[in-house]
């Protein structure tokens, strides 16, 4: 049984293609391509002289079944796509769950990825993120997808083409708020690379009047997370209250709300001791007046 290798390539920049993706697709057998056309240019820089197979969203299934069977049969191969990491926003996933049902050994080999690559010069916070690839043409489609990510708090990557940049930036602009942030990276690694640092409202109305040029990365701002009110003294009193009177120490009950309160633990404590001190001379002046 063969193997199957998830190569990486250049996504405009040839000088990133790794020494290790170019011996891996020179050792394997055949190569699986998105467009045989781009990836024999690129075979042919590096002087890689492999058999190509035709490989993408329109055939993956007569031709993924035909892959599996030639790597059960003992040869290795190789999956491309045209730019940048097979299986994301890629045919390429399909080949991977096929072979994992088939017992088939995958190996990645790492290589460039826009959105990675744009995430990183984005400006935008990148400790959580979500990948959301490319939106449906269709307009119904498009802005059902983007109302549901109307509140996620993550930062959003999204693919673009640049006929359908104008329309796209208007219904995120019209979902997500005008202000909300944007970075727009388009050609990332070729001569023309260019990251627009902007509000969603600013770049649908630049795109509007400028025709985009190149393949665009949408690096967008997620949702301000929902805060909860803070407490007034009132509450935070009440709070350390009802724990003193189910058997806790004033001191800790205060110290207690204090965590998760805008209050000190010494004023909850002195608005304790205060209530106290009420509740014992209303209690007085009851006896008295008895």
């Amino acid at each position: 049984m063969g193997t199957i290798y998830i190569v990486g390539t250049p996504i405009g920049n040839l000088s990133d293609f790794s020494p290790r993706a170019i011996e891996t697709l020179k050792s394997v057998d055949f190569i699986a391509a998105e467009d045989t056309r781009v990836t024999l240019k690129l075979l042919s820089h590096f002087d890689i002289h492999k058999p190509l197979v035709s490989y993408h969203e329109h055939n993956l299934r007569q031709r993924g079944e035909m892959i599996i069977q030639k790597v059960l049969a003992g040869e290795d191969a190789a999956v491309v796509s045209d730019a940048g990491m097979p299986c994301v926003s890629d045919p390429g996933e399909d080949i991977v769950r096929l072979a994992a049902a088939a017992g088939i050994r995958t190996v990645v080999i790492p290589g460039p990825s826009a959105a990675i690559s744009a995430l990183c010069i984005s400006g935008l916070s990148t400790s959580r993120f979500a990948f959301e690839g490319f939106l449906s043409t269709n307009k119904k489609n498009r802005r059902e997808h983007l109302q549901s990510l109307v509140n996620d708090t993550h930062t959003l990557i999204f693919y673009e083409a640049p006929h359908k940049l104008p329309d796209t930036l208007q219904d995120m602009a019209k979902a997500f708020g005008p202000e909300r942030k944007i970075s727009l990276c388009r050609e990332m690694t070729k001569i023309h690379e260019e990251v627009v640092r902007t509000t969603l409202g600013e770049a649908a109305q630049y795109y509007a009047v400028n025709a985009p040029k190149g393949e665009f990365v949408l690096i967008i701002e997620g949702a301000k997370p929902e805060t909860e009110p803070e407490l007034t003294l009132e509450d935070a009193l009440a709070e350390a209250q009802e724990l003193v009177e189910n058997g806790m120490r004033p001191t800790d009950a205060a110290k207690q709300v204090s965590a998760h309160s805008q209050f000190k633990k010494s004023e909850i404590y002195a608005a304790l001791v205060a209530a106290d001190t009420a509740d014992i001379a209303d209690t007085a002046n009851a006896e008295t007046n008895d």
